[in-house]
C-alpha cells in the first residue's frame, strides 16, 4: 500500500467520524488535534475505524500528531 492510498482511505475514515470536516483542506501535515479538532475519544474512534478499514493493528501506545504520521503507520502495518 502506498502512502497516497493510505491518505485517501484515511480521509474516508475522517469523513465518517468527523462529517463536518472539509476534506479538501486535509493534508499530510494536518495536525489531528489542532487542525481537525480530534479529541481523545475521537482519536480512539479514528484508530479503531482505521484498523477495521485497512485490516491492520496499530502498535500499542502509538500517538500520532499528524495525518501523515497515521498514513505512515498504516503503510508500515500493511508491509508486515
Amino acid at each position: 500500500m502506498t502512502r497516497e492510498e493510505a491518505f485517501d482511505g484515511l480521509k474516508e475514515v475522517i469523513a465518517v467520524i468527523r462529517p463536518h470536516t472539509d476534506l479538501s483542506k486535509v493534508t499530510y501535515d494536518s495536525e489531528l488535534i489542532r487542525d481537525l479538532g480530534i479529541d481523545s475519544l475521537t482519536m480512539l474512534l479514528l484508530a479503531l475505524a482505521s484498523e477495521e478499514k485497512f485490516q491492520i493493528r496499530f502498535p500499542d501506545g502509538m500517538q500520532p500528531r499528524t495525518v501523515g504520521e497515521v498514513c505512515d503507520a498504516v503503510v508500515a502495518a500493511k508491509g508486515n
